[in-house]
């Protein structure tokens, strides 16, 4: 089984990485190429992975195609590889905004498509990828498809209709905890703490937190509830954070994003 990347930029390595370190496949069942020979002589380097100077060539050699490429530049990719790609091979996409259908009008043929949505903590292990399938992708090909997705984080399928929804909740998401992570250090090194230390006491509380929700089932207000002792410090903060309008603001920056996401095309 060879696995082919059309792309080659951070996404496309997170997962040759955490597919190399889990040992679903080998270094020499995978073949990518970039738009910069630069590129492919890094990566190359970096992963032991084989690489190829033209798209087609890629689609022509792989069994299952990864396109990793900005949502712009899915229609000239397509045109590159579509004589390459018959019945037996897998598409995957992970571009936002290009839906099954979309994909298959391009490519003028019946294909495989996988769509699926990953996000960036895909890059230390940790990524979370929506996925969904048309109806020629057969289970056996589905399931290998999650063995890969898997081994650089959780990865679930869902309808397709509700892609957009994991764009705002979780594609785009790491970007708001981000900032809520910087927020909470700025607002430790106003109180005296070191950048350094400020950032890392924000970020594992923020990874323990998600860590609870995850491994003990409770429900995230119940684990608050857990926290807050009558009269004391973080109900104060909580009540803030609620006169501020502090949940309803997220809501309204992911249903935002999830605006945008089904408006993108």
């Amino acid at each position: 089984m060879t696995i082919g990347f059309i792309g080659l930029g951070n996404m496309a390595k997170a997962m040759i990485g955490g597919m190399l370190q889990k040992g679903v496949v080998a270094p020499n069942e995978i073949i990518g190429t970039a738009n910069t020979e630069a590129t492919c002589q890094k990566v190359a380097a970096q992963y032991g992975i084989q690489t190829r100077n033209s798209n087609a060539t890629v689609a022509k050699e792989a069994d299952i195609i990864f396109l990793a490429v900005k949502p712009d530049y899915m229609s000239v990719v397509i045109a590159d590889i579509m004589d390459s790609v018959d019945d037996s091979k897998v598409i995957v996409s992970i571009a936002a905004g290009r839906s099954i259908s979309w994909i298959a009008k391009e490519f003028e043929k019946p294909v495989k498509i996988v769509r699926v949505m990953p996000n960036t903590p895909a890059l230390v292990g940790e990524g979370c990828s929506a996925v969904c399938r048309n109806d020629l992708v057969s289970d056996d090909d589905l399931h290998f498809i999650m063995e890969l997705l898997g081994s650089f984080g959780k990865a679930y399928t869902v309808k397709e209709s509700l892609m957009d929804v994991v764009v705002g909740v979780s594609g785009s998401s790491p970007a708001y905890v981000f900032l809520f992570i910087e927020a909470m250090a700025d607002a430790a090194v106003a109180g005296g703490m070191t950048r350094k230390q400020a950032y890392e006491f924000a970020a594992q509380s923020v990874m323990g937190s998600a860590k609870m929700v995850l491994e003990t089932g409770k429900h995230p207000g119940e684990l608050k509830d857990m926290v807050c002792s009558p009269a004391g410090t973080t109900i104060e903060a909580v009540r803030v954070l609620e006169e501020n309008g502090f949940r309803g603001t997220v809501m309204d920056a992911v249903s935002a994003c999830i605006d945008k996401s089904r408006n993108l095309c």
